[in-house]
């Protein structure tokens, strides 16, 4: 009898082992198909819950398990660079229109495969077939826009509000912002001396350097997101960002606004590629797919402010949202907008070598300035020590008599 019990408890032993074990299997197993990707994007380009409005990244894990990780960047720039050094692995990225065509040429992206992204057939004619990738092969449209003046009409003459000219104007020097990056600063020097935006003459490069240089006073600061805070709360009259970034500004300071200045103004695409670092290629299409839908590109552009490239999105947006005139300006208005093209190396390596002696130009004398300030500092303390010491060594010598 006791022998038969004690089978009995060890075959229950046995089963509940076999149990717990198959258990932890599965839950490891489980763990194991969690799926993870990498998204790389601009900061403060896409809807994240806040007031109200949905969360887009949030609601893709809701619906599909996959979590995404998500990390920003400020410029094209920046973005490139990262890619290039290899220095981390992305999913999915967001560059401009210049920048894809120069990724293709690098051959740094992965074609897309259409049978997993069924959303993209919704991309509007505008938005297909662009010079940066004709074929449509590498990349999908996630918004569209125009670069323009933001001022605070508190503090800023209308009257002087137009043109390029509002940021060389000396009546608002220290209250000027400019773009940080290449690209979008030597653009507008291009517009304000009439030049074409996608010029490889290195004698126009050079003007638009010694065009910069003479702003250079003017400028408060060279910014990318940091311009909202400094326009927010007004520590800036005036700066050069894009359209759908003002509008997210405005909603926060109603004095501000908005021009598309009248020498011409860059009109951009960003879109959503898959670099060829991803690791999770399926679930990267499934994510641009979700963000081609209707539905989620009308209510993530309702909160960024900026255009949408998808038929039928406009139909999710508020009504007044959707007739912007700076997200959606009139034809006329458009004339004036120009694509960046992407440009030859030689040419871009230029442009960014006159960039970096713009910025440092006055960095030898800011730093003099630095170190004579610290000597005197140093001097100034070294004094006062000594003082002190031959203080107390006198009141030490007065009761050692």
């Amino acid at each position: 009898m006791k022998k038969n019990l004690r089978r009995v408890l060890a075959l229950v032993m046995l089963v509940s082992m076999i149990a717990a074990f198959s258990l932890l299997c599965g839950a490891s197993a489980a763990k194991e198909e969690t799926v993870t990707i990498n998204v790389y994007n601009w900061g403060q380009y896409i809807s994240d819950g806040t007031d109200g409005y949905i969360d887009v990244n949030k609601a893709f894990t809701e619906e599909t398990g996959i979590q995404v990780n998500y990390i920003t960047f400020d410029s094209n720039e920046t973005m490139y660079t990262k890619l290039k050094t290899g220095g981390a692995s992305y999913d999915v990225i967001f560059p401009s229109d210049y920048m894809i065509a120069r990724l293709i040429k690098e051959g740094m992206l992965l074609p897309l495969n259409y049978d997993n992204i069924p959303n993209a057939q919704l991309v509007m004619p505008a938005y297909r077939g662009m010079a940066h990738d004709p074929e449509d092969t590498y990349s999908v449209p996630y918004t569209w826009g125009g670069t323009g003046i933001i001022y605070n009409t508190k503090f800023v003459d209308e009257a002087d509000v137009g043109s390029w000219d509002l940021l060389w104007n000396e009546k608002y020097k220290g209250k000027i912002l400019m773009f940080d990056n290449p690209r979008d600063a030597f653009g507008v020097a291009q517009f304000r001396l009439g030049y074409d935006v996608n010029t490889t003459d290195p004698q126009e490069l050079q003007a638009c350097a010694d065009l910069l240089l003479q702003q250079k006073p003017l400028v408060q600061d060279y910014v990318m997101d940091q311009i909202y805070d400094k326009m927010e709360h007004e520590e800036a009259w005036i700066g050069v960002y894009y359209a759908g970034d003002f509008i997210m500004m405005q909603a926060e300071n109603e004095n501000l606004n908005f021009c598309y200045p009248k020498e011409g103004f860059n009109l951009f695409v960003d879109s959503m590629c898959i670099p060829t670092s991803c690791q999770n290629k399926d679930a990267a299409e499934a994510y641009i797919n979700f963000l081609c839908r209707p539905d989620i590109c009308g209510e993530n552009m309702e909160y960024l402010g900026y255009s949408v490239p998808i038929e039928g999105a406009t139909d999710y947006m508020d009504p007044e949202a959707a007739a912007n005139p700076i997200a959606y300006p009139d034809e006329k208005t458009l004339e004036r907008g120009y694509i960046y093209l992407n440009l030859p190396a030689e040419t871009s390596q230029l442009m960014d070598s006159l960039w970096l002696k713009v910025k440092t130009s006055g960095a030898n004398k800011t730093l003099l300035i630095g170190i004579i300030g610290l000597v005197v500092v140093i001097a100034v303390c070294a004094f006062f020590i000594i003082r002190k010491n031959k203080k107390k060594a006198k009141r030490k010598s007065l009761y050692t008599k």
